[in-house]
């Protein structure tokens, strides 16, 4: 039996790759990126291999080309399975797709070894490139004014890991209120009750630019509304 490792290099080299080009990524090996004039969005395929099977998914990222250029790291474009630092975003895609945690998907040997390469290749068609083409135009646009410095914003997601919440992607002042985005579920109780208590915080401050904290999933709906 051809063992996991073959086909999965198969599978890259004949199936996912060519899927990825179809749907307008550029790129080879492992790293991908959408051709656009101002970011880098960027797909990275982050792989964890086991004697038996492959398993692997996909890191997200986007990028500015001038912060890019100006900090002169080596290479063509970043690699989006590093962290760089001056990223005006990134994820995991679980974090975008509807389950909102990590996922990894395998290829095992036997027949239906191609079963995860078309499931992830469909993750990235529905999700994955939706959301990188929204972040591009959100980041574009200009649409709210930042709130938290990266360390303030460090400091906050602390308290959400020790929580086990999702931490916050984005915190913007947009229409008098702070409108903090991340990979949260409506049905998650947990990460309400943790958010109220970090948005009572934020209002607790007297901030005359806003008067309440709107909490957003990674694809722009609104699942909470906190006022004073």
């Amino acid at each position: 039996m051809t063992p996991a490792h073959r086909l999965y290099a198969q599978g890259l080299r004949e199936h996912l790759a060519p899927a990825l080009r179809a749907l307008g990524f550029t790129g080879w090996r492992r790293t991908f990126s959408l051709p656009d004039e101002t970011h880098w969005a960027l797909l990275g395929v982050v792989e964890r291999p086991a004697s038996d099977r492959m398993r692997y998914t996909f890191d997200l990222g986007l990028v500015r080309k001038p912060d890019w250029a100006a900090a002169a790291f080596p290479g063509l474009r970043p690699d989006p399975r590093a962290v760089y630092g001056l990223e005006a975003w990134r994820a995991r895609i679980g974090e975008v797709l509807p389950v909102g945690e990590d996922v990894w998907w395998e290829v095992l040997p036997g027949p239906r070894w191609q079963v995860a390469v078309d499931d992830s290749v469909a993750a990235v068609r529905h999700y994955g490139l939706p959301e990188l083409l929204h972040r591009i135009e959100r980041d574009r646009g200009g649409t709210g004014e930042t709130y938290l410095s990266p360390a303030e914003l460090d400091q906050v997601n602390g308290v959400l890991l020790d929580a086990s919440v999702a931490r916050i992607q984005r915190a913007e002042l947009a229409d008098k209120a702070l409108v903090l985005t991340g990979a949260w579920t409506r049905t998650d109780a947990a990460a309400r009750a943790v958010l109220r208590g970090v948005a009572d915080g934020f209002l607790s401050a007297g901030d005359e630019r806003f008067a309440a904290v709107r909490c957003l999933d990674t694809l722009g709906r609104e699942l909470w509304l906190f006022d004073r």
